[in-house]
């Protein structure tokens, strides 16, 4: 809910800890709790009544297939494996070609 590292809550503390006092910093830390809790409680009651427990699940859902289905058409290994061997053909077509160009270029050099 709060992204609150630990340096942050120390920090939170050491002010509590100044602005209400030792003495008082239990009593103000259970009631601080009950307050948050009664929060929670109410917003899921809300979330709850208003369906929003069943719509987050159904998008979550949703998240999942989209994720599932990207996961299925990644074509990206085809396209390497493709590459490879478009690749591997070129080469073995200038290996074919370059010793005929060579004997054209001789054969035209001794020409000269």
């Amino acid at each position: 809910m709060f992204n609150i590292g630990a340096s942050e809550l120390i920090l939170l503390l050491l002010i509590a800890f100044i602005v209400v006092g030792p003495k008082d910093l239990p009593k103000v830390a259970r009631t601080l709790g009950r307050f948050v809790r009664t929060v929670r409680s109410m917003a899921a009651e809300v979330k709850r009544e208003a369906g929003l427990d069943e719509l987050e699940k159904d998008f979550r859902d949703v998240r999942h297939q989209v994720q599932d289905t990207l996961r299925e058409a990644d074509v990206r290994g085809d396209l390497r494996k493709a590459e490879k061997e478009i690749d591997g053909e070129l080469r073995s077509v200038r290996e074919e070609l370059n010793p005929v160009n060579q004997a054209n270029h001789h054969a035209g050099g001794n020409e000269k």
